[in-house]
């Protein structure tokens, strides 16, 4: 990841932490880092995992899908927010399954976006074809 989106994240995460007026040591606490660790990734030093990115965001109670996508694990969706949305707040799943599902959901769509396929009306059967 290059150090421009390293520094974009943590330039987002100090505007999110003064909006909620809530203080660097305040935020570390909640969040469950270390002072020194939160103000590097603050400062585009260090990158957090997927993990720490989620207890960050839960602290500051804003969208743990922001986050990623700041960090570039996630890519910026129209319309597919509802099945990140679901994976992330799914308390089954750690995080490193949260992330593999996403990324196997990104692919997915990438491989149909070139494609259009109809939608099938609700009561339709499908037809099924030989090879």
């Amino acid at each position: 990841m290059a150090s421009l989106s390293m520094r974009d994240l943590g330039d987002y995460i100090r505007e999110q932490r003064r909006a909620a007026q809530v203080s660097l040591r305040q935020l570390a606490r909640v969040a469950g880092v270390s002072n020194p660790y939160l103000s590097q990734i603050e400062r585009g030093l260090r990158k957090p995992s997927a993990e720490v990115l989620q207890q960050i965001a839960k602290a500051l109670r804003i969208s743990a899908e922001q986050l990623y996508v700041h960090a570039g694990i996630l890519d910026e969706r129209e319309g597919h927010s509802d099945v990140a949305t679901a994976v992330l707040a799914d308390p089954g799943l750690t995080e490193r399954q949260k992330q593999v599902l996403l990324e196997i959901y990104q692919s997915f769509c990438k491989e149909n976006a070139g494609r259009v396929t109809a939608r099938p009306e609700p009561g339709d059967t499908p037809t099924v074809t030989a090879s």
